[in-house]
């Protein structure tokens, strides 16, 4: 069994003081701050934005039950097909079912973190169907063997050179490539694959209730390709990025792209309703909708943390957070990492597990004064601190410490029994390890605070 607590220590130690793993990381996101903060400018009222964002979102929450029937009829009427999936494992069952019905052997994949919540990939891999990715950053992570280190910006963790040098070995390119010769040669060996795809398999940015759609926002166009030139389009979404409106985009399209990348809009933005209609030209003969629950609904029942189904993955929050901007994405070994990352995952994949991840913050709150739609997402960090130890998940030791400490914080007389020379044994004997091997344990005074001022003031 894996002990992730235990690995997220150990690689966090290692990105942290890795020096060229700081210099990649901080460029690249010194320079979303600096695009985000130009992008956020040209918006007239962001806070009032980001509160009828957050409400919209509380009230999909509260009616889930009627706007995902509805999603579903509306686009069942153009002839699109819903499937319903409660984890991971249905999930792909339902999507090789289509897969070898169509007697499909090549997939074509947009960018979509539903899909590599499910695996899909190894998956499909495993059923030997080749599944390449599309995006850029998706197709250079998928090229080194690794998982997406962002929610938005899947190769942040590397800088061009190493790109450049992966291409090299891979493709042959000088190895002093800049990055317009790099893109070209990625176009060059995605093009046909395209237009010989048997399916196209994407994500889903929203779900629109009143229209039955699903809207995707890009810059690179790759998604508008995956579902246009195969004859099956199969979009992999979460059941709460449900908006209930098609009106709601226009808040909630700029919300993203500016949180996200710093632009107005990004490049392409696609809604798609159903497979290809009589009247038109492009667009697949089959379009089907994986609703995925795979989690979903234990946070949705915890009525303090639902807040945390708000989320647009825009990744603003890890951009901002001091512990992501020191480890990286790769760390927490989760499909979400960073703060949201943090919040969900032990509701998605079990407390007892990924406990750990809602102590790795300074709380510092950062997290939710960037988030577009207002999650306060330091507070449900520690709503999940709160949960793992009524839930019985603290170690033995640290039970026995904490209780140590409050009958010591109780009463002078037992906080000033043990002298400092014994204090300060006890914080090496005990601590040393967790305190962290690169920084010195603290010095406390022989004498306590009560009786050095005993001492000054006698009277």
């Amino acid at each position: 069994m894996t002990n992730f607590a235990e690995d997220f220590l150990e690689v966090s130690e290692d990105k942290a003081f890795n020096l060229d793993h700081r210099r990649i990381i901080n460029f690249n996101i010194g320079r979303y701050d600096t695009a985000v903060s130009r992008g956020l400018s040209r918006l007239a009222n962001l806070e009032q934005s980001k509160r009828k964002a957050h409400v919209i979102k509380w009230k999909v929450m509260e009616n889930l039950d009627k706007l995902l029937p509805e999603f579903e009829a509306n686009f069942q009427k153009r002839g699109g097909k819903v499937i319903w999936a409660n984890d991971a494992d249905e999930a792909n069952r339902e999507i090789l079912s289509i897969i070898r019905k169509a007697n499909a052997k090549t997939v074509i994949k947009a960018k979509s973190m539903t899909t590599e919540e499910i695996h899909l990939n190894e998956f499909l891999e495993k059923n030997h169907i080749e599944s390449l990715e599309s995006d850029l950053g998706e197709y250079i992570v998928q090229l080194l063997g690794q998982k997406p280190y962002h929610i938005v910006t899947p190769a942040m963790h590397l800088s061009k050179e190493d790109i450049a040098r992966l291409f090299h070995e891979k493709f042959g390119t000088p190895v002093d490539a800049t990055p317009d010769i790099l893109t070209q040669k990625a176009r060059e060996l995605l093009r046909e694959k395209y237009t010989s795809a048997d399916v196209g398999i994407t994500g889903g940015n929203f779900l629109i209730a009143d229209t039955g759609s699903v809207a995707l926002t890009e810059n690179e166009g790759n998604a508008r390709l995956s579902t246009t030139f195969p004859k099956i389009h199969i979009a992999i979404v979460g059941i709460e990025k449900l908006i209930p409106s098609i009106n709601d985009l226009d808040l909630f399209w700029p919300l993203l792209s500016t949180h996200g990348t710093g632009q107005n809009l990004t490049v392409y933005n696609s809604i798609l309703t159903g497979p290809r209609q009589a009247d038109e030209t492009d667009g697949p003969e089959e379009m089907y909708v994986v609703l995925l629950d795979n989690g979903r609904t234990n946070l949705l029942a915890q009525k303090e943390q639902r807040q945390g189904l708000y989320c647009i993955r825009c990744g603003a929050c890890l951009n901002a957070c001091p512990i992501y901007k020191n480890i990286g994405g790769h760390a927490y070994e989760t499909t979400y990492s960073g703060p949201i990352g943090s919040v969900i995952t032990p509701h998605l994949r079990g407390m007892e597990e990924f406990k750990h991840l809602s102590y790795a913050s300074s709380l510092c709150g950062k997290c939710s004064e960037v988030c577009p739609v207002k999650i306060d997402i330091h507070k449900m960090l520690l709503l999940n601190r709160r949960d793992s130890v009524s839930e019985g998940l603290s170690p033995k030791a640290e039970k026995i410490g904490w209780k140590a400490w409050k009958k010591g914080m109780m009463k002078r007389q037992f906080m000033d029994f043990v002298s400092g020379k014994w204090k300060n044994l006890i914080l090496k004997t005990f601590f040393k390890k967790s305190w962290g091997s690169y920084r010195e344990m603290p010095v406390v005074n022989n004498r306590s605070f009560s009786k050095q001022w005993q001492e000054r003031t006698p009277e």
